[in-house]
């Protein structure tokens, strides 16, 4: 988990700093399009193949080759895209398509000014990029950083809301999982921290997950009251 967690934060500081990247036969195809998890790395060329080419910096002609499928299979087992078996579907270009989105707010993340910019303090969370900062009036204080929010079913809800209360160490009674530099906003749903890729899919019970690095920050720069604003729609809701 771990190396998880590393190869996580060097994949975010080289996408956001910049400014601030078997055969398909006969088992029965996955949600990614691919036949199994466990097959070797010898997936066939997917749709995505060279939007999956372009992403990871490979030379870019469309056709599958092992080392094509190595390295696809290694951004599919970094973000828990299941089954990691190499082949460039849908769920995968998804992901893709999500970093490189966030990679484009750069700097300046409410450039179209969704966020209320005479609120003093505030949390903003884009549901549609799947992207979070602190901003001070129109100053950015931190981020933009990437986060996990609801999956269809357990969306996260939108409008303007309040750190309601805060526990640094808390755990979730529903789901007995520890949620580290918990600031709850709406009713259950919190800022805090995971231990998995923030990238995979299909995204939390409601909550904004966030790496450890970034949960810490916002704990060491939000306070009981301050607001949040939540907009937009999750790719997938």
């Amino acid at each position: 988990m771990g190396d998880i967690r590393r190869r996580g934060a060097a994949l975010l500081a080289a996408l956001l700093a910049a400014p601030l990247a078997l055969t398909v036969g006969a088992a029965p195809a996955a949600a990614d399009g691919s036949a199994s998890a466990a097959a070797a790395c010898t997936a066939g060329t997917g749709p995505h193949q060279k939007e999956a080419e372009r992403f990871l910096g490979l030379p870019v002609d469309g056709r599958q080759s092992r080392a094509d499928c190595e390295a696809i299979r290694a951004f599919q087992e970094e973000h828990l895209i299941t089954p990691s078996a190499g082949f460039a579907g849908p769920v995968t270009r998804g992901v893709m398509d999500l970093m490189n989105r966030q990679r484009a707010a750069g700097a300046t993340p409410d450039k179209d000014g969704r966020c209320p910019a005479d609120k003093g303090r505030i949390a903003c969370v884009d549901l549609t990029r799947q992207l979070s900062w602190i901003q001070d009036g129109r100053k950015l204080v931190y981020g933009p950083v990437p986060v996990r929010t609801g999956s269809d079913g357990y969306e996260t809800r939108t409008g303007l809301k309040r750190v309601s209360w805060r526990n640094i160490d808390h755990v979730s009674t529903l789901y007995d999982v520890p949620m580290p530099y918990s600031q709850f906003f709406d009713g259950g749903q919190a800022f805090h921290s995971v231990r998995v890729s923030v990238w995979s899919p299909p995204g939390s019970h409601g909550c904004v997950n966030m790496m450890p690095g970034d949960a810490e920050k916002y704990w060491n720069l939000l306070r009981t009251g301050d607001e949040v604003y939540v907009w937009g729609r999750k790719p997938g809701t």
